[in-house]
């Protein structure tokens, strides 16, 4: 029988070696379109099911950082004034860091709990548990 140092040597080995390719948790890029004065978002269910995330919790956070008045129709997001989406982009960004990141080991397997009137945010990864803003 191999000795214990052998075997992991042997497995040390035998083991790929790991290629970083940046960040391993990048937001998708928002779809959508202009229609007169509105902008229609065609993909934020899949953005935040990507994010692991209510829809209307991004959306009411959506509405209020750019100011706007806004609804799901069919599966499509409407906001009522005309916004590039290189803006939407940089507030789903926004909402990312503050919503889904963990501020510890800054990973985004995380969820949202309520506690007593307080809204937290629970790392699945680290177990770390930070407060973050409920009212949005």
């Amino acid at each position: 029988m191999e000795s214990y140092e052998n075997m992991l040597e042997e497995a040390y080995k035998n083991l790929k070696p790991i290629e970083h390719q940046g960040e391993r948790f990048e937001v998708p890029k928002i779809e959508g379109h202009f229609e007169g004065t509105k902008t229609i978002l065609t993909n934020l269910n899949q953005i935040t099911s990507y994010l692991r995330r209510n829809e209307n919790h991004l959306l009411k956070y959506l509405l209020k950082e750019l100011a706007s008045s806004g609804s799901i129709k069919n599966g499509r997001t409407i906001l009522m004034i005309k916004v590039p989406s290189q803006k939407i982009n940089e507030k789903i960004e926004s909402y990312s860091k503050e919503f889904v990141i963990c501020k510890q080991c800054t990973k985004p397997d995380t969820e949202l709990i309520k506690e007593k009137g307080f809204l937290f945010m629970h790392c699945l990864a680290c177990g770390a548990k930070h407060p973050v803003r409920s009212k949005i």
